[in-house]
């Protein structure tokens, strides 16, 4: 059988102290069904759309859907503190800066971005860019929410207001979003080279 051997070492694999040792959640985890939704829109934009949200996974994980309008940049070369993000293209290709290399990354294309490496994506194909984003160690989709959704004219933060600016700020320190100096000159760096708005 051709299993044999797999299931033999299984029957004779014993747990060692540390394995025995891992902690279990406070409470179970529940399945969770996800039904279909139509592609996001992207609004011209930019927009995420969350699909699991990291209290249904006891804090261990989290995911956004993410789509970009054609031509578009994304946020400034960043690094967090705590958070590993890994990447799921479904259409489009995602041009992503990771230190001081491009890579795309092709529709049904991977891409792992450990904490602590500077990083940005972007859209300069001519059609929509999707993907889902997975957070891991942080519930990062109450980051982004916080500025997709709620920090905007209709909540009373227009674009370049102080009061913006400060909860930016504060959500960064909350979540450990770093920022080099230079991170806005090298956002405009690419977007001019790549012929983004």
């Amino acid at each position: 059988m051709k299993y044999s051997g797999m299931l033999t070492a299984a029957a004779m694999w014993t747990p060692t102290f540390a394995q025995s040792q891992v902690k279990t959640p406070e409470k179970d985890l529940q399945p969770v069904l996800l039904a279909p939704l139509s592609p996001l829109d992207h609004g011209g934009s930019m927009s995420i759309r969350t699909r699991i949200y990291s209290a249904m996974t006891n804090g261990v994980y989290s995911s956004v859907e993410c789509a970009v309008a054609p031509k578009t940049m994304g946020p400034p070369p960043h690094m967090h503190r705590e958070l590993d993000e890994l990447m799921y293209v479904t259409e489009g290709t995602a041009h992503v800066l990771i230190g001081s290399e491009v890579v795309q990354v092709q529709a049904g294309g991977w891409h792992l971005r450990p904490r602590m490496i500077t990083h940005t994506f972007w859209n300069a194909g001519t059609g929509p860019l999707r993907f889902i984003d997975m957070y891991f160690h942080q519930p990062f989709e109450q980051y982004l929410e916080k500025i997709f959704l709620e920090l905007n004219d209709a909540h009373g933060y227009p674009e370049g207001s102080a009061a913006k600016t400060e909860a930016i700020k504060q959500l960064n320190e909350e979540f450990g979003v770093l920022f080099a100096d230079d991170s806005w000159s090298e956002r405009n760096r690419i977007a001019k080279e790549y012929e983004l708005k």
